[in-house]
């Protein structure tokens, strides 16, 4: 692979709370929808990279779940997932809140760990309610840490994303590419595809089903001109899945219809979705499911 010989490469890993904009930075940054977006906290299980290729760089981006102190053997499989995040990074993305406070227990063993430089993002500027709340946040993260940078975005309406990109390309090492140029994620298909789902879901039923909910797609066979694929939805208890499928089977069927318009936007061709349903009790504290489940 011939390459030019400045040419930039590094991991760029973005970590914060649940539900403090994450993914919705990570598609901004890619221009892709690669990671699942929802109005609900703790949607992103899973590190999931994704990749922005220019003529002289690559910045190979990770969304991960959000910090957390973890209650159940899925949440320590996540949090895993960000301990990585955090010691590979070429740079860190640390994405707060304007009102979130400084939670120093959950944020210094964290913060130790990488030797990358950390780019501070206080998101949500759009919800301030004047210019001085939002230099008094600013100057309290400024007292905590010494930063390679802080900047206020909103990342749900693209301001002052372009200073974030910026700033990553001047602390970005001078490698060649880790993946090949044509390359935007390292998950496959199915992935995305049980993600989709797995959203519909969040958006669809309240409290705890999507949270006890784990979407697998076990078949993905895609000829010319259609995607035919069977999901497999576990949920933790009877009542659970009962509440999923609805009366007659119509809840199920509204997450299939609006799944299905989202694959075949995303895959370009039509798409024919079987979903199952079944219960796998407490398979948030089992070892052996969560290894199942790709955690």
């Amino acid at each position: 692979m011939s390459e030019k010989p400045n040419h930039k490469s590094g991991f760029v890993n973005i970590i914060g709370k649940p539900n403090v904009g994450k993914s919705t930075l990570m598609n901004k940054l890619v221009g892709e929808n690669v990671s699942i977006i929802t109005s609900k906290a703790q949607t992103t299980r899973h590190r999931i990279l994704g990749m922005l290729n220019g003529e002289d760089f690559q910045i190979v981006y990770s969304d991960t779940p959000g910090i957390l102190k973890p209650q159940y053997a899925l949440h320590k499989s996540m949090m895993q997932f960000v301990r990585l995040s955090v010691e590979d990074a070429d740079v860190l993305l640390l994405m707060v809140e304007v009102g979130e406070k400084i939670d120093r227990e959950l944020l210094d063993p964290i913060l130790r760990k990488t030797e990358g430089k950390i780019i501070l993002l206080v998101n949500k500027i759009d919800l301030a309610k004047n210019e001085q709340q939002l230099e008094d946040k600013i100057s309290m993260w400024k007292e905590y840490h010494e930063f390679a940078a802080i900047i206020p975005i909103s990342a749900l309406k693209g301001q002052h994303i372009d200073q974030v990109f910026d700033r990553i390309l001047e602390h970005l090492p001078v490698h060649p590419p880790y993946y090949p140029k044509d390359q935007f994620t390292d998950k496959p298909e199915r992935f995305f595809a049980s993600e989709i789902i797995r959203e519909k879901i969040f958006q669809t039923y309240k409290q705890e089903v999507p949270y006890s909910t784990e979407v697998v797609v076990s078949e993905f066979k895609e000829d010319e001109k259609i995607i035919r694929m069977r999901a497999e939805i576990s949920v933790e208890r009877n009542s659970q899945k009962g509440i999923l499928i609805g009366k007659k089977g119509a809840g199920l069927k509204k997450i299939g219809t609006e799944a299905r318009k989202d694959m075949e936007v995303f895959f370009g061709k039509q798409v024919f979705l079987e979903q199952y349903v079944k219960v796998e009790k407490d398979w948030r504290r089992k070892k052996n499911k969560l290894s199942q489940f790709g955690y």
